[in-house]
């Protein structure tokens, strides 16, 4: 399959100034025989996204074919459907009708996914039409047959300060048999409030669509906007990106391994990890002027690191390093918090190569996948890290995943902080009347995506891809055969992101 889709696209010739992956136009031969091989495993969908008149398609395939975008023009308001191959496809479909109304055909799930009903519109991005509020609760979940079985609903409001999704669980006793997931709730218009607006105002809405990434997401954006441009960032810029990246995936999987613990009920590791993600976000914030380091990386380069930031970041490593192993060797010794930890909350290896899933998801079931090395940009390009792999797929994993990438974050950071080049930290962007541009980065719990299209200096058109699109429908399969007691577990070790999803 791999082979017969390299001869197509060896037929069509990419569109002209989309960076640095080449993008071809798709007749629906091209288009099909895409979905075929994503079904076949030949490639991953990176990404599916539509503007006014098109649909888009980000793929990954093997050298020495590699990335790629593809996209096909709607033709009354419909275009062929790739959930029909492609299991990972179907939301991401679902997210497209709902918001331009173009009709996946022969797609196996038409049940709207991010439009609640209480828009008084259709297809709000689209032909806007005008209809009646519906009943959010109106949803059709699947239906529930076998003897013995009931359900369990759950959300949106959960019982802890989080973010809105509902959990509808089919159990037989307390074992789960199934989990339907429902989001949504918080959509907030991204890609309209990043569809014709100034470069500057973009870069602050795809800041702020997932907060706990708002690097990664600067990051993203920064260089697909570069791209698009054919522009570099000056070495300084490039380097502090890298900083601030690994600072917000360790002050990240510091709080995502205390509160694994705390939902196995062993809150000193918790309290612990605490801790030491409050170091970290205190040093970000002496050196970046920010905790969340928002809005200090744009297109062009950064905003300057503050005198003696390095050395307050390098300190911090020496303090908290040493405590954090007693930490770990607490976790591994403790054989009840052992005993929740590991068989729990399974996904093998087939479903995560299937849906493509990054980051510790994907790392800790097999899929040997890091951005910052497969898809190489600066600083990480040449840089000597290792990537963890597992394959045991339970939260155990997961957690171990994460130990692991904090110790390679620390030796990256000393590394780069160790010599930052001098110079400037800012390129003035030039301007351009027509250009697109992609970026993939590794967030903190695997890689987002960022496509733009620049016209006349402006942004006509963003995507922002969330790993979380890739990984929540895994979390239906980890619960599957485990007790409803232990969901809580599962979903921490995921820690999806809601807002990342819901766009």
């Amino acid at each position: 399959m791999f082979e017969q889709l390299a001869r197509l696209l060896a037929n069509h010739n990419p569109v002209a100034g989309h960076r640095p992956w080449p993008r071809y136009e798709a007749d629906n031969a091209l288009w099909m025989a895409i979905g075929q091989a994503l079904a076949d495993g030949a490639a991953d969908l990176m990404g599916l996204w539509a503007d006014k008149a098109k649909v888009y398609m980000a793929i990954r395939a093997a050298a020495p074919l590699g990335p790629f975008v593809v996209s096909t023009a709607i033709r009354n308001s419909e275009f062929p459907s790739i959930g029909k191959f492609h299991a990972p496809a179907i939301r991401l479909e679902r997210a497209i009708r709902d918001l331009y109304g173009f009709a996946p055909i022969a797609a196996p799930d038409r049940r709207p996914w991010l439009d609640h009903g209480a828009w008084g519109m259709r297809a709000p991005l689209g032909s806007r039409f005008p209809t009646q509020i519906r009943d959010p609760a109106a949803y059709e979940f699947l239906p529930v047959h076998g003897e013995g079985l009931h359900q369990i609903p759950v959300g949106p409001v959960h019982a802890g300060i989080i973010e809105p999704g509902h959990f509808r669980f089919t159990a037989n006793g307390e074992t789960v048999a199934r989990l339907e997931e429902r989001l949504g709730y918080v959509h907030k218009g991204i890609d309209a409030l990043t569809t014709d607006v100034e470069i500057e105002q973009a870069a602050r809405v795809v800041a702020r669509v997932s907060g706990d990434s708002t690097v990664a997401y600067s990051f993203a954006f920064a260089c697909a906007v570069e791209a698009a441009l054919d522009i570099d960032p000056p070495p300084r810029a490039q380097r502090l990106r890298g900083v601030m990246a690994e600072l917000e995936r360790v002050a990240n999987h510091f709080g995502d391994i205390g509160a694994v613990c705390n939902d196995a009920s062993f809150s000193l590791i918790h309290a612990y990890c605490g801790i030491f993600r409050e170091r970290v976000l205190a040093a970000s914030d002496r050196a970046f002027g920010h905790r969340l380091m928002m809005d200090r990386i744009v297109p062009g380069g950064v905003e300057d690191m503050s005198p003696g930031g390095a050395r307050g970041i390098l300190l911090m490593i020496e303090e908290t390093e040493p405590q954090f192993a007693e930490v770990v060797r607490l976790y591994d010794d403790t054989p009840s918090l052992q005993d929740r930890t590991c068989g729990t909350g399974f996904v093998g290896k087939d479903l995560v190569k299937q849906w493509a899933a990054g980051g510790y998801v994907g790392r800790a079931s097999g899929r040997d996948f890091d951005a910052r090395r497969d898809l190489p940009y600066a600083p990480y390009r040449g840089a000597a890290f290792d990537v963890p792999l597992l394959t045991q797929g339970d939260v155990n994993a997961r957690v171990w995943i994460r130990i692991k990438e904090i110790e390679q974050s620390f030796r990256l950071l000393e590394l780069w902080l160790a010599d930052v080049p001098a110079g400037q930290t800012r390129v003035t962007l030039p301007p351009t009347r027509h250009s697109e541009g992609i970026a993939v980065i590794e967030a903190f719990r695997g890689d987002a995506l960022v496509w733009v299209r620049i016209e006349d200096g402006r942004i006509a058109r963003c995507h922002a891809r969330d790993a979380s699109w890739f990984q929540w429908p895994l979390l239906e399969a980890a619960i599957e055969n485990n007790i409803v007691a232990d969901f809580p577990l599962c979903n921490k070790s995921f820690n999806c992101s809601y807002a990342g999803h819901d766009l």
